[in-house]
């Protein structure tokens, strides 16, 4: 080796010893949440869904990071997916899950309109079951989120069981599930999932601890003691109580 391709050789080596620790520095790195709320790129609606939704807490409470892998059910028109989209960033991946039946029903094409964003690159629609909602190629997630819609999966033919079991296997140890859903009266349980469209938070984490779950931290930042929690939470004269709780797979 001449001292010429010795001196180029070296500064290979120190450039990738510069660059890649750099680029391991970015993942895991705690994002802004409030400067991802507050992008200018965002729309219209979702700012509107902000006030209800508050979710830079959200974000925060979940501690999503840089180059995360996440899932997120039931997305829906992708309100939440485009918000742990921007969080986990380039570095970062997120499986969009949504059964045939609700983008047939609810979403249409409003998924598809918001996915033509640039904040939604890192971001793969997965179309499956509740049943089964992980793609065969996709474990080892650090998180997923399951946001104002387990209520819904418990009056449609679901095997709850299943579904719980299979988020659990596809998080990594240590990976969190984050579930928030609209409060229902204590002793209320799933019966009045599809008339008011909420659900007994004991309920909800009884099924979710039989999976193997442990529940780690609760949110209080939308719970709302005002809210008699006997109308449909649609339009409400008070804001909707909330909840918010933070799972985590422990082996």
């Amino acid at each position: 080796m001449t001292r010429l391709t010795r001196l180029a050789a070296a500064g290979l080596l120190f450039a990738l010893s510069t660059i890649i620790p750099a680029i391991a520095a970015d993942e895991g790195k705690t994002p802004d949440y409030a400067a991802i709320v507050a992008a200018p790129d965002r729309s219209d609606a979702d700012r509107q869904t902000d006030v209800r939704r508050q979710p830079a807490k959200m974000l925060a409470f979940t501690g999503v990071k840089e180059g995360m892998k996440v899932l997120d059910m039931e997305a829906n028109a992708g309100y939440s997916t485009e918000l742990m989209a921007r969080a986990v960033g380039p570095t970062g991946k997120v499986w969009a899950q949504d059964p045939a039946s609700i983008i047939e029903r609810f979403v249409k094409d409003k998924f598809d309109n918001r996915a033509k964003g640039p904040a939604m690159k890192n971001v793969v629609h997965v179309v499956r079951d509740f049943d089964d909602p992980i793609p065969p190629d996709v474990s080892n997630l650090d998180m997923i989120t399951f946001f104002y819609a387990y209520h819904d999966v418990t009056y449609m033919p679901v095997d709850r069981a299943k579904m719980n079991a299979k988020m659990f296997a596809a998080l990594k140890p240590g990976g969190y599930l984050i579930i928030a859903d609209h409060s229902a009266k204590a002793g209320e349980g799933t019966t009045v999932a599809k008339t008011l469209h909420r659900i007994e938070e004991a309920t909800l984490r009884q099924e979710i601890e039989a999976a193997g779950f442990k529940l780690v931290a609760e949110g209080d930042f939308l719970h709302h003691p005002e809210d008699p929690r006997d109308v449909p939470v649609f339009k409400p004269a008070v804001p909707v109580d909330e909840f918010v709780l933070k799972f985590q797979k422990s082996n």
